[in-house]
């Protein structure tokens, strides 16, 4: 069983930038991926990035060169690196784990930009 801890969501006005960190709660391999997910309110959820354990990473179109996904130490933490945020981007930020072929999320994050 895998547990995901999200943190880093807020308010902030267009233009500018969060983190947003999610850790994995396992002792043993680190997750083969993690990514980031979003939601914004009466839409699907929908991909932001993902990081392979190795360090490949693949992004959403609408994120290239604004967003950077990362892992940190042991590889059981996930960055998301968010700049120049439009309101657009407003949505709940989800977390999520691939361990042992199976799918782990976390409850999610608000991040809100405003106009």
């Amino acid at each position: 069983q895998v547990q995901l801890a999200e943190s880093g969501g807020h308010l902030v006005p267009a233009g500018g930038s969060l983190r947003l960190s999610c850790a994995a709660s396992i002792s043993v391999l680190a997750p083969a991926t993690m990514g980031w997910y979003r939601q914004a309110p009466g839409k699907q959820r929908e991909l932001v990035a993902t990081i392979q354990r190795i360090g490949s990473a693949n992004y959403a179109d609408f994120v290239k060169g604004r967003f950077t996904i990362s892992r940190g130490v042991a590889e059981r933490t996930v960055y998301l690196q968010m700049a120049s945020l439009q309101p657009e981007d407003t949505a709940v930020y989800y977390c999520k784990a691939v361990w042992g072929g199976q799918d782990y999320w976390g409850q999610g994050t608000q991040v809100t930009v405003s106009s």
